[in-house]
């Protein structure tokens, strides 16, 4: 794991704007951090039962980040998503599945997030050595021309069925078939409360008029935010969210409500602040904040995912779903990276901004 110096070097001339920066619009002191006991802080109170609690624990205590209120996840769905071919021809061993869980076992993550076909495979010889995180509804794009929906691949029971402690689902905010996929993934969350597992939701923007001609404002702060603020609501216990890269996308667009004044009062233009706007809409950061860590661009991953996480954790996020850049490179560098991002979140050098 990169050591506080190396992790400087890394940065160079940044070091100082990421590591060093404070947030006072938001300040850290309003939030709630993650710890070592923040399932028993923020869900023994809540409606969800002891089994809930007891998935979430295993989630929380498994792993590098064992005990410290961070989260490790490696995801790959992106056999559907972006079709095997592409995703795995870096790499083909990643068509066995077995080898997805495997890299996470390996680089000590909390758990392994993937489909009902992969992890259904080998749930006897795993799901007792690593939690399971099953996502249940995808958006296939072998249909021509391409639709961008998010269809349910399995029942909640089935991961339930085979050992897992979580589902996870992606709802598309923002698209014409959003309002169908928040009913049925609020009523999958609930049955998988009632099981007794944990809910990770992707909060992901999709609109054709979120891109303008000057901006794309898919991952902009106050559009992601307000996504994050919706999965809460529908009791989603862990929120998946793209870093933002920009701000003012229901007042550049002209839609929703915005004020001005909103803007001043709660970001800068840090990507810190940026981020810690997602915090406060997962209920002030009492709903994890994962953020996830983008493409594979080859020889920059390692910096790229480093800032990630060191922007994720000083705005007081709880973690990084990191899959593209550990997988789509050989089995022992990809392990390397993710060891190197669970340092920054054991690095007490790097504090909550």
């Amino acid at each position: 794991m990169k050591t506080y110096e190396h992790i400087v070097e890394l940065l160079g001339d940044k070091a100082s704007y990421y590591l060093d920066h404070v947030s006072e619009k938001i300040t850290k002191d309003e939030l709630q951090l993650p710890e070592k006991n923040v399932v028993d802080k923020v869900f023994v109170p809540s409606n969800r039962n002891t089994r809930v609690l007891g998935s979430l624990s295993q989630l929380y205590d498994h792993g590098n980040l064992s005990g410290t209120g961070y989260l490790s996840i490696l995801p790959v769905d992106q056999g559907i998503e972006h079709s095997a071919a592409f995703s795995f021809y870096k790499n083909p061993d990643y068509f066995d599945p077995e080898n997805i869980i495997k890299l996470a076992i390996e680089a000590g993550c909390n758990g392994v997030a993937s489909t009902f076909g992969g992890l259904g495979l080998y749930a006897r010889k795993y799901a007792h050595k690593i939690p399971f995180i099953v996502k249940i509804n995808h958006n296939e794009l072998l249909s021509y021309p391409n639709a961008y929906d998010q269809t349910l691949f399995g029942t909640v029971k089935e991961a339930w069925d085979m050992g897992a402690v979580a589902i996870g689902a992606t709802i598309y905010f923002g698209s014409k078939e959003s309002n169908r996929q928040l009913k049925e993934i609020g009523e999958a969350f609930s049955e998988a409360h009632s099981l007794g597992l944990a809910t990770i939701l992707w909060c992901y923007t999709r609109n054709d008029s979120f891109k303008t001609d000057k901006e794309d404002y898919h991952s902009s702060a106050d559009l992601t935010a307000q996504a994050n603020h919706l999965g809460a609501t529908i009791q989603a216990d862990i929120i998946k969210q793209k870093l933002p890269t920009n701000n003012y996308g229901f007042k550049n667009i002209q839609f929703g409500k915005y004020d001005d004044a909103m803007y001043e009062t709660l970001t800068t233009e840090h990507p810190i602040d940026l981020c810690r706007l997602q915090v406060a809409n997962c209920y002030m950061g009492k709903i994890g904040l994962i953020n996830s860590g983008g493409g594979s661009k080859g020889e920059s991953d390692l910096t790229e995912a480093i800032i990630t996480a060191i922007v994720n954790k000083r705005a007081g996020g709880s973690g990084l779903i990191l899959g593209r850049k550990a997988f789509q490179r050989p089995f022992k560098e990809g392990v390397e990276l993710l060891h190197a991002v669970q340092g920054v979140y054991l690095e007490k050098k790097i504090t909550i901004a």
